[in-house]
């Protein structure tokens, strides 16, 4: 990708420092710029992008979900009901801007990268590393014999 097609690059600031889930954040941010190139196309261009790249985006982020949740049931995480509540809104607003999408709505394509762009990061920064500092201090007190993390 050209840089004028990027629009968030990984940077380890974003590292919640459990390899398995950096790996799913690095695929998330992949995929947006991906879904961001699409929108830099002409309309008729952009469209056919936007919904051949947006099927991979909502399969894999249902992929990321439910493999951080079933980290997170693991782990016995006190705040996993909190945390779903966010996937699940997460989920329901991509829906609809889908949706909203097929029904010929204008821009739609711009504003859904920078949403997922702006959720993921702001996801990352305050929910996850939160429940990564619970699962490295679990860690380090060695209690975490059993549970995928790499």
């Amino acid at each position: 990708m050209s840089d004028e097609s990027i629009l968030v690059e990984w940077d380890d600031k974003y590292s919640v420092g459990i390899p398995l889930i950096d790996d799913q954040h690095k695929e998330l941010i992949r995929l947006t710029n991906e879904l961001f190139q699409g929108c830099r196309t002409g309309d008729d261009d952009a469209r056919q992008y936007f919904m051949s790249t947006i099927r991979a985006t909502m399969d894999y982020v249902k992929y990321h979900f439910s493999a951080e949740e079933k980290l997170l049931e693991n782990v016995k995480y006190p705040y996993i009901g909190e945390h779903k509540k966010q996937h699940e809104g997460f989920v329901l607003q991509m829906v609809n801007d889908v949706k909203s999408f097929q029904e010929g709505k204008k821009f739609v394509p711009n504003s859904f990268v920078r949403y997922l762009k702006d959720w993921i990061l702001s996801h990352i920064a305050m929910m996850d590393t939160q429940y990564a500092k619970y699962i490295l201090d679990l860690k380090k007190q060695g209690q975490l014999e059993n549970v995928l993390l790499s």
